[in-house]
């Protein structure tokens, strides 16, 4: 998670909402994102979707399966579909998102009975760093 907050920091540099991601097989990273959907000009830069397409890249396959995805922000509903459809096999969080979540806090479709593929999910790692980086970020937008 480590690794995921510093990519998020990447992204502020940027301009960019504070996200990290990264993707795990076999304890080696195979992907790894930060959003930038500003400077992308693209809505689905999300962290999550670029290190899914990271790791995919990597392994030339789009099914993850066994994979962990780090993210410093619980999923939105875009990225959960991306996970779903990409088969990882765990989803570790830092910071839910009460707007948006979808790995539990307002929606559950990382662990949906009605799709296809579930993944494990926990929340709350490093929660409170990834929490405090995202606070920090929107304090500061507000302020200028």
């Amino acid at each position: 998670m480590q690794r995921a907050l510093d990519l998020a920091r990447r992204a502020e540099q940027d301009g960019e909402v504070p996200v990290g991601a990264l993707v795990v097989l076999e304890n080696e990273i195979i992907g790894e994102g930060w959003n930038h959907p500003i400077g992308g000009a693209d809505p689905t830069a999300h962290a999550e979707i670029t290190a899914l397409r990271a790791a995919a890249s990597t392994l030339g396959n789009y099914r993850l399966t066994g994979a962990t995805l780090y993210v410093t922000l619980e999923p939105c509903p875009m990225c959960a579909g991306a996970i779903v459809l990409a088969r990882v096999g765990r989803v570790v969080f830092g910071a839910a998102d009460p707007l948006a979540g979808a790995g539990g806090t307002v929606f559950d479709l990382l662990r949906s009975p009605r799709l296809n593929h579930r993944a494990e999910v926990q929340g709350g790692v490093l929660g409170e760093e990834c929490s405090q980086l995202l606070k920090g970020f929107f304090q500061s937008r507000r302020s200028t």
